[in-house]
């Protein structure tokens, strides 16, 4: 399920529109970070999730999204629900729908609409470099946007750019040993010259290369969605390495554990392999093989992207069945194997 959104703005999954403003307003004003100057990174934190949480169960679709999949598949791209389109995968591209915002652009927002209640001023949307309106100086003491401003006055024709979005990739051990190519479909939002704003689908190529590991990252400049006085956010997608059935990767070697009994440790085994790209691999292994004992078998392991000629190694550890009884005959030939 991942994060509970409900839990995060404190209220029932049947909550009704008001509800969840009364619960943002309350919870964003508590813990907006330029009001807790003295535990910042944790208040930054707990208002993204507040903000992010807000944005899903505020939004008619993206709140079925994530009622029906929960988190992971809101942010995976499931469609919704009765659309009559598949997630992805074999038979299609990837879904995606990039409308979570800043958390910031939407306290801007709601604020700017609604105000903050009897007694507090009017946020309308005045000038300023912040999409939404000017923001009063003494609203939490500070000007609460001065961190992101730096020191002196903003020109109200300073642009700010909007955070990336980040999203997983999921791709196969196969994918990364050989390299592949993989389509990914986006939703977003595209302002024209008067600020109205429509939504575009687009296909985005990524190309992914042999050897690329965890944590790769691909970025499409400004693919974000398009708001007047801010730079659309970079795209970008973060490389997840699926688990294997077989193979496990250290950098840019690849390792596998072979079973094997008692006798073939002590008298010899040949490992058979099917590689990541289907080949054949026949290891013989002649050593006495120790349960710490590694078979190296060079050049057999992930491709090195700087080096594409180049590959790390397969690495061939073993799992050893020890029998579990011994009859009196048996004790007393292996030891007279073991000791002549």
């Amino acid at each position: 399920m991942g994060v509970d959104y409900y839990k995060v703005l404190q209220v029932e999954r049947n909550a009704k529109d008001d509800d969840l403003k009364k619960a943002y307003r309350k919870l964003a004003m508590k813990w907006h970070p330029d009001k807790n100057p003295n535990n910042k990174k944790a208040a930054e934190a707990k208002f993204k999730q507040i903000s992010e949480a807000y944005d899903v169960l505020s939004d008619p679709q993206k709140r079925a999204v994530y009622d029906q999949y929960g988190e992971e598949g809101l942010k995976a791209g499931a469609p919704p629900p009765d659309s009559g389109f598949s997630a992805g995968g074999q038979d299609g591209p990837t879904m995606f729908r990039f409308n979570t915002r800043n958390p910031d652009d939407i306290f801007s927002e709601f604020f700017g609409f609604s105000g903050f209640g009897p007694g507090m001023p009017d946020m309308g949307r005045a000038g300023g470099s912040r999409p939404g309106g000017a923001f009063p100086r003494n609203m939490f003491g500070d000007d609460i946007f001065a961190s992101f401003r730096g020191a002196g006055e903003p020109s109200a024709n300073v642009q700010r750019k909007a955070q990336p979005i980040e999203r997983t990739l999921p791709c196969t051990l196969e994918d990364l040993y050989k390299g592949t190519t993989k389509k990914m479909k986006i939703s977003r939002d595209v302002a024209d010259s008067s600020g109205r704003s429509t939504t575009v689908e687009e296909i985005l190529t990524i190309e992914i290369k042999p050897g690329w590991k965890k944590g790769t990252k691909i970025t499409f400049p400004e693919k974000g969605n398009e708001q007047r006085g801010v730079i659309p956010a970079d795209l970008v997608f973060i490389i997840d390495e699926k688990p294997h059935s077989l193979f496990k990767r250290d950098g840019n070697d690849l390792i596998v554990t072979q079973k094997i009994s008692l006798a073939e440790a002590l008298t010899g085994h040949t490992a058979q392999l099917t590689t990541l790209d289907g080949r054949s691999l026949t290891v013989p292994i002649n050593s006495i093989i120790s349960p710490t004992y590694e078979e190296v078998v060079k050049g057999e392991g992930m491709p090195i992207p700087k080096e594409p000629s180049k590959k790390g190694n397969l690495r061939v550890k073993f799992n050893i069945k020890f029998p579990t009884k011994l009859t009196s005959e048996q004790k007393t030939g292996i030891k007279k194997l073991l000791t002549s």
